[in-house]
This record gives structure tokens, C-alpha cells and sequence, in this order.
């Protein structure tokens, strides 16, 4: 496939008195997407959006700035131009502060925008092949700063095949704190049986080869079928539901499961599960010599 013409961002790619010039190509293909327009409900009119001035009415788009209300009904306009002034030339470049562990930054920060980065010429092709292999030798990532879309940007730079991809990270100030969560989820005790069936259930269910390229965006292609059917006047139809197993507790659904996954197993749907040492009895559990047996202390999901 050619290589599009058009690039998101053009610069140069630092590491200390290395300068290499890259421009970068958007990652994500939105091509395939489906675009609906808002509607009015009674007649099917496309509604429209004026942007309007209480004073002065409607305006076109060249007659509107940008401003932040730092007190009651009162503004300072913030032009990009002049925020610009503020950045340095290196704060143009992507800047790479250092190299860390591929697998350091926790995905939770990645803020689903990727670029890949090509070297812009004949004059950074080799600096870039020599990072890039470096980086692949190394098994490590970097963490690095740019300036895109007009606002400071903290990124991933990766090796991939021939190519750098710079993924976009959320700065941790942006991102909760797991903490504030954790206090929700319940400390519980599991019994030995559960383990080991839910171990097992694992082990079943790893797939033998994993192809993300076998996935597709089923929402698009409902969403086309959809079209097809209204634009044909046909009626739209409910999809059957598949019936759900009844099941009574925890015990058993994993029991089931396993079974299920075993049976996938065998039609060579997933890894061999790593064996299981089979449940050993909970010692609390066992009867003592010559007294009753307790029974077992209700435990979540059963």
C-alpha cells in the first residue's frame, strides 16, 4: 500500500546532540466509519447548528476567537499564535527524554491516538534505522514530549517492523487513581476447589495463536445492515437470543465452563491447559475423630 501523501506533523526527532527529521502519519484509519447526521424527530429536516452572537447575530467561522472567562462575564482572548510564542524551536520536536522498559508504562495512560514516524528524506534514514534497531536490541521503549495538534503531548515511541509508532499517554494527573476504586471491591476467601477449577478454566481457554486481525467492528457492519434494510422499506426484525444455562451457584458454572472450554479444547481451539494439582480438602473442613462435622462458612457466589 503507497504511503498517503498527506502528513499530521512534520519535525525532527531529538535524543541530547541527535536531531533526525521524521514526519508522521496517523495510525488509526477512520475510512471505514459511518457517519449519521441529526434529524429532526417529526419531520426528518437535518438540523443545523448557527453559531450566533446576542449582539451582532449569526457569524461565519473567520469572526470567532477563542477565550477564557476569568471572572463573571469577562474574557481574555487566547490566540494559539500567541501561545505559540511561548514554545521554543525544541519544544517543536519530539523530544526524547529517555528509554525505559517496553512494558513500564501501565496501558491504562494510553490515550488511544497513534502516529507512526518515517524518516523525512535521505539525510535521517540512517539515524532513524540505527534508533530504531537500537531500541529492538535494547527491548526498550521512550518517553518523549511534542507539540501536536497546537498543545504540549506526552508519547510512547516503540519499534515496529522498519517503523517508530508514537502512541499518545494521558499525564498521570488525568488519569484516577486506582485507590479510589479499590475501597468498592470486596476482599474475599475462595475455597481450594474454586481455585483450581477457575486455574483450569484459564488454562482451557488460552488460545493456541491470537490474530487481532480476525476482529472486525461488528457495530459498523450492523449498522450498514441496518441502513439496507430501512432504505428497503423492510421491517427490522428482533435477533434471536440465545438461552442462557441456568445455573444455580458458582461451583457450578465453573464446572461448566470448564467442560465447555475442554470441549473447545479438544477441537483444537486453545492451548493444552497446564495441569491442575486435583482440590485438596480444606483441613478446617474435615471432620474430627469421634466429633460432627461443621459446615463450610458461606463463602461469595455460592
Amino acid at each position: 500500500m503507497a504511503v498517503p501523501s498527506r502528513t499530521s506533523w512534520k519535525g525532527h526527532l531529538k535524543l541530547s546532540l541527535v536531531s533526525v527529521p521524521v514526519k508522521a502519519f496517523t495510525a488509526n484509519d477512520t475510512a471505514g466509519e459511518v457517519h449519521l447526521n441529526q434529524l429532526h424527530k417529526d419531520c426528518n429536516s437535518r438540523v443545523r447548528y448557527q453559531k450566533v452572537c446576542p449582539e451582532h447575530g449569526e457569524l461565519k467561522s473567520e469572526a470567532i476567537v477563542s477565550g477564557f472567562e476569568h471572572q463573571k462575564d469577562s474574557y481574555v482572548v487566547v490566540d494559539p499564535a500567541e501561545l505559540d510564542k511561548l514554545r521554543t524551536k525544541a519544544d517543536r520536536s519530539v523530544s526524547i527524554d529517555g528509554f525505559i522498559p517496553k512494558h513500564a508504562v501501565d496501558s491504562r495512560y494510553f490515550a488511544g491516538k497513534a502516529h507512526y514516524l518515517l524518516p523525512d528524506g535521505p539525510a535521517g534514514a540512517r539515524p532513524y534505522a540505527l534508533l530504531r534497531e537500537g531500541m529492538q536490541r535494547g527491548d526498550v521503549v521512550a518517553i518523549a514530549q511534542v507539540v501536536m495538534a497546537g498543545r504540549e503531548q506526552l508519547v510512547l515511541l516503540r519499534p515496529l517492523g522498519r517503523l517508530l509508532v508514537m502512541t499518545g499517554l494521558h499525564y498521570p494527573q488525568r488519569v484516577r487513581a486506582v485507590d479510589e476504586f479499590e475501597a468498592e471491591v470486596e476482599e474475599l476467601a475462595f475455597k481450594p476447589e474454586e481455585v483450581a477449577l477457575t486455574d483450569t478454566l484459564i488454562g482451557a481457554s488460552k488460545l493456541a495463536s491470537f490474530d487481532l486481525g480476525s476482529y472486525s467492528d461488528t457495530y459498523v457492519t450492523k449498522l450498514k445492515r441496518l441502513i439496507e434494510i430501512k432504505v428497503a422499506g423492510q421491517e427490522v426484525v428482533q435477533a434471536p437470543d440465545l438461552e442462557e444455562p441456568k445455573i444455580l451457584n458458582l461451583m457450578d458454572a465453573l464446572k461448566k465452563s470448564v467442560a465447555e472450554a475442554q470441549a473447545r479444547l479438544a477441537g483444537g481451539g486453545a492451548e493444552p491447559a497446564a495441569p491442575v494439582a486435583p482440590p485438596v480438602a480444606d483441613k478446617k473442613l474435615a471432620p474430627s475423630s469421634g466429633g460432627r462435622r461443621k459446615g463450610p462458612r458461606k463463602v461469595e457466589g455460592e
